[in-house]
C-alpha cells in the first residue's frame, strides 16, 4: 500500500477547457475509476487506508482522478472555470483521454453525484458504484452546497466538535484551497428520479450504516433499476477508513 501521496506517480490530461487535471493509478487488469469527495483527493480517499489496493488486489487497474480544484489538479479561483456539470464533463475527457470503452465507474459523496451525472448523461460503465450518497443529496444538491458554502465563509469560528468543525479540519488536512471550493459549489446539477430510473445498469448502493449526510442511500437503491444497497460500518467521514469499503467495491465488480 502507498504510504504517501508521492508513491504513485502523477499522471495528467487536460479538462475540455484545457485545464490541467491530475490523476494516479494502481494494478492492472480491467479498468475502474473512482472518483473523490469534496475537499479530499484521489490518495486521501483510496489510497491512504488501502481501498484501491484491495481492489487492484482483486485484479484491477484503478484509476484515480483529482477532481478539479482538489489535490493536484488545476484550482482556478475564476467563477467562469466552473460552469454547471463541470466534474462530470471533466470526468468524460478522463475517459476519452484514456481510450475507455469497457470500464467500471465508481465514486464517493462528491464523487457519487459526479458518477450519477455520468450516468443520466449517456455514459456507459458495464457496473457503477455509488458511494456516501443518498437521495436527497442528487435531489437537492443546493442543501448540501449550502453546509459547505457556510464552511467555508465561516471559517474558524466553527463550534469545535460540530460537523462544519470536522469538515474545516478535513480541508486542512488535504490542503484544499477554500478559495476554488466556493465556485465549485456553485456548478452541482439536481438529478430527477426520472433520470435516475433510467439508469439500467447494475449500481452498488454503498454507506456507511451512520451516514445520514445526503439522505437515504436505502432510498436511492430503490429508485434504480439495479440498484443494491450494501451498508459498513462507520458514518459518513469515518465509512473510508474500513477495509469492508474495497472489499465490498472488488466483491460487486467480480459478481457474475
Amino acid at each position: 500500500m502507498a504510504s504517501s501521496p508521492n508513491d504513485l506517480p502523477i499522471h495528467h490530461f487536460l479538462g475540455r477547457d484545457g485545464a490541467q487535471l491530475a490523476y494516479r493509478e494502481v494494478g492492472s487488469g480491467r479498468p475502474l475509476i473512482l472518483i473523490h469527495g469534496l475537499f479530499s483527493n484521489g490518495w486521501v480517499n483510496w489510497v491512504r487506508y488501502g481501498t484501491a489496493q484491495h481492489i487492484a488486489d482483486a485484479g484491477f487497474r484503478v484509476i484515480m482522478p483529482d477532481l478539479r480544484g482538489h489535490g493536484a489538479s488545476a484550482a482556478p479561483h475564476d467563477p467562469a472555470a466552473y460552469p454547471p456539470d463541470i466534474l462530470m464533463r471533466d470526468a468524460e475527457a478522463l475517459v476519452d483521454y484514456l481510450h475507455l470503452t469497457d470500464y467500471d465507474l465508481g465514486g464517493y459523496s462528491l464523487g457519487g453525484r459526479t458518477v450519477v451525472r455520468m450516468l443520466a448523461n449517456g455514459a456507459s460503465p458495464r457496473r457503477a458504484i455509488v458511494a456516501g450518497m443518498g437521495l436527497q443529496g442528487l435531489h437537492d444538491t443546493g442543501h448540501r452546497a449550502g453546509f459547505f458554502r457556510d464552511v467555508l465563509n465561516n471559517a474558524g469560528t466553527h463550534p469545535r466538535g460540530s460537523g462544519a468543525w470536522l469538515a474545516e479540519g478535513f480541508l486542512k488536512t488535504t490542503g484544499g484551497d477554500p478559495a476554488a471550493m466556493l465556485p465549485l459549489l456553485d456548478s452541482f446539477v439536481d438529478t430527477t428520479t426520472a433520470e435516475l430510473a433510467g439508469i439500467d445498469i447494475p449500481v452498488l448502493v454503498l454507506s456507511g450504516r451512520e451516514d445520514q449526510d445526503n439522505g437515504s442511500a436505502g432510498e436511492l437503491a430503490q429508485v434504480l433499476p439495479q440498484g443494491r444497497l450494501s451498508e459498513i460500518p462507520g458514518n459518513h467521514m469515518t465509512a473510508v477508513l474500513r477495509p469492508e469499503l474495497g472489499s465490498e467495491i472488488a466483491a460487486f465488480l467480480l459478481r457474475d
